[in-house]
Parts: C-alpha cells; sequence; structure tokens
C-alpha cells in the first residue's frame, strides 16, 4: 500500500485524527469540529463575530508560516487532486492555533525546535535545508509505536505528530481532499422504477400514465405540481 493511501485510510475513519488532537491536548471534539467547519458554514450570528475577531489576530510569523508550509508539504506532498496549498491548510491550522489555545505552546516550540536541530546538524534553518536534509530531521520522528501511550514520547515526536494529523485532518476535509477520497455524500441518482423481473416475480405491473409521468428522465428536474383533489399536474 502506498503511504499516501495509508494516510487515506486513516483518513476515512471517521477523520480518526481527531482522537489524537481531543485525548493528548485536552480539547472536546465539539470544539476541534467547530474550528473544522471552514469558518462559515453552519454558522451563528455570534460564531461569525468571533470568527472575524480570530481573523483579525495574527498568531504565527510570517518565517513561521513558511516553515509550515514546507512541513506540510513534506507530510503530505502535492498530486494529481491538489495540494495543502490548494485545501488552506497552514490557514487552517493558524486559525485552529487561535481557536484553541492548548494547541499554541506546542506548536511554537515545535517550530522553534526544528530550527535549532537544523542549525546544530546543517548550520542553517529548516527553510533553507535541502529536501534530503528536511527529512532526514523528521525520519527520526515520525515514526512510533501506536500501542504505546503518545504522551510517553518526547515533546519532539508529540509536536510533529500534532502537526502531522491536523495535515490530514485539514487536507481531507477540504474540497480537494474530499475529492481525492472519492466521496459522494448524497447525491441524485437515476431511478427507473422497481426493475421489471421484480415486477414479474409479484405480478405487478406500473400503468403507463403513472409511467409517463412519474418515470420520465427528460422530466427528473421538473418539480411536481398536484391539484388540490391530489391529481398529479407535472
Amino acid at each position: 500500500m502506498k503511504r499516501r493511501d495509508s494516510i487515506k485510510n486513516i483518513a476515512l475513519t471517521s477523520i480518526g485524527f481527531s482522537v489524537f488532537l481531543e485525548s493528548c491536548y485536552n480539547v472536546s471534539r465539539e470544539k476541534i469540529t467547530r474550528s473544522l467547519t471552514r469558518y462559515e458554514y453552519g454558522r451563528t450570528k455570534e460564531e461569525k463575530l468571533y470568527d472575524d475577531k480570530l481573523f483579525d489576530q495574527k498568531f504565527f510569523s510570517n518565517d513561521e508560516l513558511l516553515s509550515l508550509d514546507k512541513i506540510c508539504n513534506l507530510i503530505l506532498p502535492p498530486n494529481e487532486y491538489g495540494s495543502i496549498r490548494d485545501a488552506e491548510v497552514v490557514q487552517l491550522i493558524e486559525f485552529m492555533a487561535k481557536d484553541i489555545p492548548a494547541y499554541q505552546e506546542p506548536l511554537k516550540n515545535g517550530l522553534k525546535w526544528i530550527d535549532k536541530e537544523s542549525q546544530i546538524r546543517f548550520e542553517k534553518l529548516f527553510i533553507d535545508l535541502s529536501e534530503e536534509n528536511q527529512k532526514e530531521i523528521f525520519d527520526e520522528i515520525a515514526y512510533y509505536d501506536p500501542n504505546k501511550n503518545i504522551s510517553d514520547y518526547s515533546e519532539e515526536i508529540q509536536w510533529f505528530n500534532l502537526v502531522r494529523n491536523l495535515t490530514m485532518t485539514g487536507y481531507f476535509t477540504s474540497d480537494v481532499g474530499i475529492k481525492e477520497l472519492g466521496y459522494k455524500g448524497n447525491t441524485p441518482n437515476v431511478w427507473d422504477g422497481v426493475p421489471q423481473d421484480v415486477l414479474d416475480q409479484y405480478g405487478l405491473s406500473y400503468e403507463k400514465e403513472w409511467i409517463d409521468k412519474c418515470i420520465d428522465q427528460s422530466k427528473r428536474d421538473d418539480v411536481a405540481v398536484w391539484d388540490q383533489d391530489g391529481n398529479l399536474i407535472t
């Protein structure tokens, strides 16, 4: 199984990352869900005012946002469906950090650590490293025993898991991510009535008048109109 396919499978398990985000940072699932509603859908007037207040604030510096962009692209490289930039993943992480204060300290500390580690190893900031050197650092903290409590791991490993889970959640709850998953939701299909062999099995049949009115696919987008006596007009 390809790496990206395994990530998609995790995403399909009820966007399972929220379990990690909820348990490790003492944040309710309702709060996580609220942050993932993409700022507009289903918002009350009060919630929109609250969101506007968050948009007016800036949490990450420009350098930190650039580092997050590099990290998120390493975690989930672009493909034919889109990229983390198309999905506005970094913007979502910025929003969630402002909306969920429990994420702020670990996210900031992790970005400081990755620059410090890059300086120690390669005498450069993380964003100035080659992709090979960036991956070399992450390979040491990206994998852990899933049967072990994540809180028992180092802060660096916990931080990378937080960023990875936020990246996956942000991408696969976006339009491009949902398209990659192949999720269709409730979409209308074409119904031609009960199959003829089933009708024959029970000795039933449609009246031609009703077939013409109700199973004419050329009229499938028409809205049914009834007269006062309950007779179908269209």
